[in-house]
């Protein structure tokens, strides 16, 4: 089928140029004869090229008009194509003298209306003398006694 399909446009093309260009014959033509021949063809390359300007000029009239108009299909359908946005690493100052102009001189803490936590300190356990750590701890009693601890948690 796409064979066929060229070889229509060729033999379409031909009949075409055959219709619009006559066959040159420049044998036998004196000098003038020749200038003249190429004077009318300058005129006619002139014209087909404004034919093929004015045809580009409304190709992209109509192209910037479909586009115009599928852009307003996608509105009033409320999908839009969203832009990929960029991070930008701006201060709080600098976004509202973007926004308000250069009116707003004030500097704005937006860390002032925040909840403030305190952290507990950590229980310090007491400092006790080790000796008597080390005496209560030793023997069977005291390993009894982080047994029964152990145990218990």
């Amino acid at each position: 089928m796409l064979e066929k399909e060229k070889e229509e446009k060729a033999v379409e093309r031909e009949t075409t140029l055959r219709g619009t260009v006559p066959a040159l014959q420049m044998s036998g033509l004196t000098v003038q004869e020749l200038q003249a021949l190429c004077r009318e063809l300058q005129k006619k390359i002139d014209v087909v090229d404004e034919e093929r300007y004015d045809i580009e000029v409304k190709v992209a009239k109509n192209s910037k008009e479909i586009e115009t108009l599928s852009q307003k299909v996608f509105d009033l359908k409320g999908k839009m194509k969203r832009p990929a946005l960029k991070r930008v690493k701006i201060s709080a100052d600098a976004m509202l003298k973007a926004l308000l102009g250069s009116k707003v001189k004030e500097c704005v803490d937006f860390k002032a209306n925040l909840k403030t936590v305190k952290k507990e300190e950590e229980k310090k356990e007491e400092v006790t003398d080790w000796r008597k750590n080390v005496e209560a701890k030793s023997g069977m009693e005291g390993r009894k006694k982080l047994f029964d601890a152990g145990q218990s948690v």
